[in-house]
């Protein structure tokens, strides 16, 4: 696939970023130990201080950045709890939870219920459908693109507009190395312009014309950098998180005037998770 050219330098404005707000859950017990995406091999050895010290710089990039970070308590017998954007969407003070197509990870959605609970949200709902969350969702400020495939029913993307009370777009995706929304797509800057950068290849003809049609400035990712999770990313609007392998798109996010911050995530991409799979938004 042919790299988006560079643009001419007058059109590379300063990118503004704005703080966010994050939830995380650290990995006190991950490991990889049963398979539910073409990522996990249980006889493949897990560094548990490596994965701990992975998710603290990336914890450590937020703060340092300028963002709130809050944290759930991790439970045993939860390996995968580390992954929060799993299990919560949360616009403008609405919260849908999450229910997951794999049993190994259902008791995850009662932990985060309970959390969003304990710090005053009413205004929630738990869905009825499987909804894997932001690992599906991604809000632009104006539509959630919502992801199907694999995980999540495409009925719930109905059940999202109508807990959320914003359009959805639903978006296919059609290679099982990218089982999530957000392993394939990530938003750079939200808002009425706002850009995303994704790679075609993990997504149908029709959902390919959509996102075409949608985002025609978008950033396109070739296969290298969608085979090390470099989709998996996270952006304030200047600011973008990324593993640091994903070097070719780096190079074109820099081109379009973001800074982009590349990290180590080797130990939790065991398990198919990159820095957006660790990381909650909850949206203002």
């Amino acid at each position: 696939m042919t790299a988006t050219a560079a643009r001419p330098a007058e059109t590379l404005a300063a990118k503004q970023a704005t703080t966010r707000h994050f939830l995380m859950c650290p990995p006190a017990y991950f490991t990889v130990e049963y398979v539910i995406n073409p990522w996990m091999n249980p006889d493949e050895p897990v560094d548990a201080a490596l994965a701990m010290a992975q998710w603290e710089e990336l914890k450590n990039t937020y703060v340092r950045l300028g963002h709130t970070v809050d944290t759930i308590e991790p439970q045993p017998g939860l390996p995968d709890m580390v992954f929060a954007a799993n299990s919560g969407t949360v616009i403008e003070g609405r919260v849908l939870g999450s229910k997951f197509r794999a049993p190994e990870r259902a008791a995850e959605a009662e932990h985060f219920r309970r959390w969003f609970v304990t710090r005053g949200h009413r205004d929630l709902v738990m869905p009825t459908r499987i909804n894997e969350a932001e690992g599906d969702f991604a809000w632009t400020g104006e539509v959630l693109l919502a992801g199907t495939g694999f995980r999540t029913d495409p009925a719930a993307h109905a059940e999202a507009q109508e807990a959320l009370g914003v359009p959805v777009v639903s978006l296919n995706l059609v290679d099982e190395r990218y089982y999530h929304l957000d392993t394939a797509l990530f938003v750079l800057d939200k808002g009425p312009n706002a850009q995303i950068a994704y790679y075609p290849g993990a997504f149908s003809e029709g959902s390919r014309r959509v996102l075409a049609r949608m985002f025609p400035d978008a950033v396109i990712a070739d296969e290298a950098d969608a085979s090390c999770l470099g989709l998996n990313g996270v952006s304030d609007g200047h600011h973008v998180v990324l593993p640091f392998e994903a070097t070719g798109l780096a190079a074109q996010l820099e081109e379009r005037g973001y800074e982009v911050i590349g990290l180590d995530m080797s130990e939790l991409r065991k398990s198919g998770g990159g820095p957006k799979c660790c990381t909650m938004e909850l949206h203002a």
